[in-house]
């Protein structure tokens, strides 16, 4: 007996493919679906991750400024410091100049020699005053250029003049006030017993 079939396969088979395909289409696109969503997820969570990042360092930063800031004011104030110790050191170095100054024009001035006046500005001294000749400036100048204090003496002028019904020469004279460099220990030689 031949058997012959009557219904309709080939249809039957178009529409089991079309099952399938649409089955495997479905599947795919939740298959995609489901890998576009896992990346989003995890793109999103790196940058979450980086944001997270970025605001630490943007704080950490902001700290760092206040903290370079304070380091600033520090750095200003230790300056300022620092100038008023020089300050203070060159006023403690300075201190005993006038005292030796005034010494050593005790010492220098000759006799006949009266000062009227003493002026510092700085290294430059100005002295005016009388005397009963013109020898007696003379030899005030020299004493004054063989003082250890005082250098370079320059005479401004000298006139005639009458002090208590008695002839003088009055006068006005320059100088620098050269203080001595202070004594450096020598350092002892090696073997040496200090």
């Amino acid at each position: 007996m031949i058997r012959i079939n009557l219904l309709p396969h080939r249809e039957l088979k178009k529409a089991a493919l079309k099952r399938q395909f649409a089955v495997l289409a479905g599947g795919t696109a939740i298959l995609g679906a489901l890998v576009v969503l896992l990346v989003h997820t995890a793109i999103s969570s790196r940058i979450d991750t980086q944001n997270g990042r970025n605001e630490f360092l943007k704080a950490e930063t902001a700290k760092l400024d206040k903290q370079i800031e304070e380091i600033k004011k520090l750095k200003e104030q230790i300056r300022e410091l620092l100038a008023r110790k020089q300050a203070v050191e060159g006023l403690q170095s300075n201190r005993s100049i006038e005292v030796h100054l005034l010494d050593q024009l005790v010492r220098i001035l000759p006799e006949g020699v009266y000062l009227s006046s003493v002026k510092q500005q700085g290294n430059d001294i100005s002295i005016s005053g009388y005397a009963q000749s013109n020898a007696r400036v003379s030899t005030l100048m020299r004493n004054i250029e063989s003082s250890v204090w005082l250098q370079s003496p320059q005479l401004v002028v000298i006139k005639a003049a009458t002090v208590n019904n008695l002839r003088a020469s009055e006068f006005a004279m320059t100088m620098k006030l050269v203080p001595p460099a202070p004594e450096v220990p020598a350092e002892p030689k090696k073997g040496a017993k200090p």
